[in-house]
């Protein structure tokens, strides 16, 4: 992990226009975040953040990103935190319809691609991404000589019978991407067909990208060549080997990844709205960004940022990846998950 410069954070935070809110500095900023990025927080992480303005920043933990979007709206105009982060598109209609945002406009979104850009500026911040991807067992592949599947219809073929794991959509957030890309694929008239072929060909449905990824996928010794997983798990690999790898054992299938964007907003009733925000851009600063890869494996939503060179080598990110209107979701996500359900489970 590449450590954060005093000369480059100051540079950033006077590009983000460091400041306080009355010209009381507050001791302590809380940052309400999912437990997947509090679980990777070190002592390291806002360092510079409070070496620079000497405001400290404590971490809360908060379940899932529904859970925490959940509590946030139990608590609108009186929050438990000041910055919110981790909330994704698939959440972000039900956090904004709930009115827990104040105005917060991050004086560095102008490097934020505007594909990004699925909220409203001056309420959400687009801090990073993920592509949610099959991955595939290279060496599965090559001793069986079978072809790597290069659309979601080739999954229909005997083929790939029994050769795919999935996560539940209802209690994982992978496995609600994968169903939210095959709704953009086959269409609301034709998504539920294609699943109904994929459980007639044996899919396995499972709760959680864990149990996916290190019981069923045949990188671990499961029987499943295929997994619903993310673009960052082939570096993931690479960096984490017990011995040097010249190359990923594992592969991105481009076709069917979803795009998930993580924000990060300002919540309504904070005693320090622009300290808050302060802490926002510094999220959103070359320096910070740069570190997101390799400790929360996904994506810097800044385009100055680098990406490590594991990265660079052992990963695509894609070229079109789904991307679904977050008030779409919303108005359909629960309806879809029990469509899904009645299916798979009937």
């Amino acid at each position: 992990m590449r450590k954060l410069t005093t000369a480059l954070l100051t540079t950033a935070l006077l590009i983000a226009g460091c400041g306080n809110d009355t010209g009381e500095t507050p001791e302590t900023l809380r940052l309400v975040a999912h437990d997947s990025f509090a679980d990777a927080v070190t002592d390291e992480t806002f360092r510079a953040f409070t070496e620079e303005t000497g405001i400290e920043v404590e971490v809360l933990a908060a379940g899932d990103a529904g859970s925490m979007v959940t509590q946030a709206v139990l608590t609108a105009g009186n929050p438990t935190a000041d910055v919110m982060f981790g909330v994704d598109d698939t959440f972000l209609s039900r956090a904004l319809d709930g009115d827990i945002f104040t105005e917060h406009t991050s004086a560095l979104i102008d490097t934020v691609p505007d594909s990004l850009k699925l909220g409203p500026e001056n309420l959400v911040t687009p801090i990073d991404f993920g592509d949610v991807c099959l991955n595939y067992d290279k060496e599965w592949f090559a001793s069986t000589q079978i072809h790597v599947p290069t659309k979601l219809d080739d999954l229909r073929s005997d083929v790939y019978a029994g050769a795919l794991v999935v996560e539940h959509p209802a209690t994982s957030s992978p496995g609600l991407a994968f169903m939210l890309a095959t709704i953009d694929e086959f269409g609301e008239d034709g998504w539920l067909d294609f699943w109904e072929d994929l459980r007639d060909k044996g899919v396995e449905v499972v709760p959680d990208w864990t149990t996916a990824y290190y019981e069923d996928f045949t990188r671990y010794g499961g029987d499943r060549s295929m997994v619903v997983s993310y673009a960052s798990s082939p570096p993931a690999e690479v960096i984490f080997a017990e011995e040097p790898l010249d190359a990923a054992p594992t592969g991105v299938i481009e076709a069917g990844c979803y795009r998930q964007v993580e924000f990060a907003g300002v919540l309504d009733g904070t005693e320090y709205p622009e300290a808050a925000g302060d802490l926002i851009d510094f999220m959103l600063s070359v320096p910070f960004q740069e570190t997101i890869p390799i400790n929360w494996f996904v994506f810097p939503a800044n385009s100055e940022a680098e990406l490590p060179q594991e990265f660079v080598e052992h990963t695509v990110i894609p070229d079109d990846p789904t991307q679904l209107d977050p008030q779409y979701i919303a108005d359909n996500r629960e309806t879809w998950i029990q469509q899904w359900a009645d299916l798979m489970e009937g």
